[in-house]
């Protein structure tokens, strides 16, 4: 298995790589050349594609002949780059290839997630101060996501509540709407976010879904179980 990971310097690209590896993947790395010393421990065991993620050369060149490509969305600055991004992940991606791409609860593939008032209230003021600063731009992602919806390859869009470091607290579960009951803890290790994104790969369960997901040790993950048994 060849797969692509496209940010992999960053906290959850590593993590990926790890859990790849790990599996006896064949890893190709996509990361700004500026972050490259980032991959430094795993410099021997990947082949490392340096250049930003929006540059369709460099995507092309990475995700050649991969089986699957994991695929983080961060939509840095004012330039479109997570909708960069993901249009070159599609365009140059084998047609059977997995495409697992990566993004927070916000996004919303046919509109029946139900947010708090809290997550209402905080995504539009933090998008709008991010894209001021020219920071980020929380819309390009939603672009990114649409481009990524209506596309006919075997994709999956894994959503992901509040991250916390930690050790693995084991496969994350999931559910197609936020609002949920089983999503009401909000929390996930970010290691085990990478670790669904790997998972993702070999489950045709998930292939055009947008997977929402909470850890499987979460208040409200376990009280879920307790209710079916």
């Amino acid at each position: 298995m060849k797969v692509a990971i496209i940010g992999a310097s960053g906290k959850l690209g590593q993590y990926m790589v790890r859990h790849c590896l790990a599996k006896g993947y064949e890893v190709h790395g996509v990361c700004r050349p500026k972050s490259v010393g980032k991959l430094d421990e795993f410099k021997d065991k990947i082949t490392i594609f340096p250049g930003f993620t929006s540059d369709r050369d460099v995507i092309r060149s990475a995700v050649q002949d991969c089986d699957a490509v994991l695929t983080v969305l961060v939509p840095w600055g004012v330039n479109n780059y997570a909708s960069k991004t993901a249009q070159a992940v599609l365009d140059f991606s084998k047609d059977k290839a997995r495409l697992i791409f990566s993004c927070g609860w916000h996004i919303s593939r046919d509109g029946k997630d139900v947010y708090d008032w809290k997550l209402r209230l905080l995504v539009p003021v933090v998008s709008a101060i991010a894209k001021a600063f020219r920071l980020i731009d929380v819309n390009d992602q939603v672009l990114a996501t649409n481009k990524i919806f209506a596309s006919d390859k075997k994709w999956t869009v894994v959503r992901g509540s509040d991250l916390e470091e930690g050790d693995s607290e084991g496969l994350p579960v999931w559910s197609e709407h936020v609002g949920d009951p089983i999503l009401a803890s909000n929390r996930t290790r970010r290691i085990d976010f990478a670790l669904f994104m790997v998972e993702a790969i070999t489950n045709d369960q998930l292939i055009q879904k947008a997977p929402a997901i909470v850890s499987c040790k979460s208040e409200s993950a376990i009280a879920t179980k307790n209710r079916a048994l």
